[in-house]
């Protein structure tokens, strides 16, 4: 996504999947353009258009920039009031993504007219295994961006809660983890013994009857033997039509039985979840996700009476505590850059409700016949809009400010993790999103396009692959550039390192410089909060600016023993304040298991 300045007034643009041309809940006239790359391959089976009729493209593009809708929801589900992070943007959508994915070439053509059109932003919500930076089209696109004084917004990706699966992890892109919001999807059950349940899910659907007759897979299974598959987890070709048709079925595992249930018509399923999630899947037909406390008792109370019953109710809402990391969200480690942290910072991804393409089925299922012009969704691609918007928004009061700087006020104004993970900030990076606060930082961690060929020169690159990487006539000869300094070598806001092996000691050293842009007379003093078994020293301890936009350096050192007791993460927290700014830079260190 992109954002075109006129004074306050901010387009977007949007690189993702496309655009429905007239969404009346993004307002009128606010997708400005709309463009599409089929250069690599394609199966012939898409539409040959920029028009999105996958719905996830409307979905993050409404989330970024959509105007206001008063009682907008899912079928009456979440309804509220709705608006994008910056509803005065307008959107242009490259389309670039086909059923066969999303090609290289597709990627850097759409960069390119983004670029080209002369973008204040970008937002990428499409991922994938971590690559070399000189391979990788999505950080070769956006450090051409970044040239361009364009900082472009990428989704960590969804292979969470897993470490080190992270992706699109070069420096000069923000990276996006996912967090839960205040509000959870609860659909319940009420059994016939007068027991009831509460699921995770999102069923649009009202029961028409007070109850319905209930069975499971294990009792409705295809007596015949012919199939392969597990009738109690309700595998395809496993059951009797007979024996579903009309009922409720219990089916232990979470795969999408809801679609085997439905050709088989029956009237419902609830889906035994092998452990907790935070995820609310729409069903296909009534449905919901039963936790493994409630799991038992719902197969007891089937196999306890001849005439089981049940009814599963509409979806409704309750309050939950937040922000929490996402389950689905990536975690770090990164594996290309050992010493920048990833992600960067985290906004709201977790059952999103946003505006959707009526040319897809919110499920996305052909049988489906629900359409509608919302629809709820979950994944980093929907917090990398957000985080976009707040970046729009610091950029409107800021318009001189580099890419570097925007990401920093954003990074360290951010909000702690109220739930707090083991991995810490391995999930999370600097925090959730504060846009209000990310508009008055204090202090800036800024980044010219020579500090990162510095980095790139220091990680081992070399003239041709910086050049494949910057592209252009000009050949960067490292020998010729001033050394990277410290641990990391590069200005970032965070500081972090990974220690080679599970037995080595901590040792690093990060040097940083900061640029005033509270006021112009001030004194920002340090406070360190750090574990034990973490010594972390500050020189100097105190900055004194004398003027606006001054830069002051100062120095950090990390000392520990050896992290035992199977830890991996050690977190510390370096704030610089003024009694009004309160700059925060955590410090990450990542131990490997043995």
């Amino acid at each position: 996504m992109g954002f075109l300045r006129n004074a306050r007034n901010i387009e977007t643009k949007k690189r993702q999947y496309g655009e429905q041309y007239h969404c009346w809940h993004l307002g009128y006239r606010k997708v400005v353009g709309a463009k599409y790359f089929n250069l690599g391959s394609s199966d012939g089976t898409d539409n040959p258009s920029p028009v999105d009729d996958d719905g996830h493209g409307t979905h993050t593009s409404s989330t970024a920039a959509g105007v206001h809708v008063k009682d907008a929801s899912l079928y009456g589900i979440g309804k509220g009031t709705a608006r994008g992070g910056v509803p005065s943007a307008r959107i242009a959508m490259y389309k670039v993504c086909w059923t066969d994915g999303c090609s290289d070439m597709d990627l850097l053509a759409a960069f390119d007219d983004a670029i080209a059109d002369g973008v204040d932003l970008i937002s990428v919500s499409i991922g994938g295994t971590s690559r070399e930076l000189f391979e990788d089209p999505i950080s070769i696109g956006a450090f051409h961006a970044m040239k361009k004084g364009i900082l472009t917004s990428c989704s960590a990706g969804n292979d969470g809660p897993y470490t080190s699966t992270v992706e699109n992890v070069a420096p000069w892109i923000m990276t996006v983890a996912a967090t839960g919001i205040d509000r959870q999807f609860v659909t319940g059950v009420n059994l016939g013994n007068g027991k009831k349940i509460s699921g995770i899910a999102i069923n649009t659907f009202s029961p028409k009857k007070k109850m319905y007759p209930l069975t499971s897979g294990t009792l409705a299974a295809n007596i015949s033997g012919d199939s392969y598959g597990n009738a109690s987890s309700c595998d395809s070709w496993t059951l009797s039509k007979d024996k579903v048709k009309g009922k409720i079925v219990y089916c232990l595992g979470s795969s999408g039985q809801d679609y085997t249930i439905k050709k088989l018509d029956g009237a419902g399923t609830i889906m035994a979840l092998d452990q907790d999630t935070d995820i609310a899947y729409l069903t296909l037909i009534p449905g919901t996700y039963s936790f493994p406390k409630d799991s038992k008792m719902i197969e007891q109370y089937i196999n306890s009476t001849k005439n089981p019953q049940a009814v599963i109710q509409k979806t409704t809402t309750v309050n939950i505590s937040a922000p929490f990391v996402a389950s689905f969200s990536s975690r770090g480690p990164q594996s290309i850059n050992l010493n920048i942290l990833k992600p960067d910072i985290a906004a709201p991804g977790l059952d999103i409700l946003a505006g959707y393409s009526k040319l897809a089925t919110i499920s996305g299922d052909p049988t489906d016949k629900r359409y509608n012009v919302f629809n709820i969704i979950s994944g980093t691609s929907m917090a990398c809009p957000h985080a976009v918007a707040a970046a729009a928004y610091v950029k409107s009061f800021h318009p001189d400010w580099s890419p570097a700087a925007v990401k920093s006020a954003l990074m360290t104004t951010a909000t702690p993790m109220k739930i707090k993970e083991v991995d810490a900030e391995l999930g999370s990076g600097s925090g959730q999103i504060d846009p209000t606060k990310a508009v008055h930082p204090g202090l800036v961690y800024d980044i010219p396009m020579t500090s990162y060929i510095r980095f790139l020169c220091k990680e081992g690159y070399n003239s041709t692959t910086i050049g494949l990487l910057v592209g252009g006539k000009r050949k960067f000869d490292c020998t010729k550039f001033k050394p990277a300094l410290g641990t990391d070598g590069l200005n970032y806001p965070t500081m972090h390192t990974q220690l080679k092996s599970a037995s080595s000691s901590i040792s690093a050293t990060f040097y940083r410089t900061v640029t005033n842009v509270g006021y112009g007379v001030s004194e920002y003093k340090s406070k360190v909060t750090s574990p034990r078994g973490l010594s972390v020293t500050v020189v100097p301890e105190t900055l004194k600016f004398i003027r606006l936009h001054e830069k002051m350096s100062f120095k950090v050192m990390v000392k520990g023993g050896l992290m035992g007791n199977g830890t991996q993460v050690l977190s510390a927290l370096l704030e610089w304040s003024d009694s009004k700014h309160f700059v925060r830079s955590h410090i990450v260190i990542y131990r490997p298991l043995p």
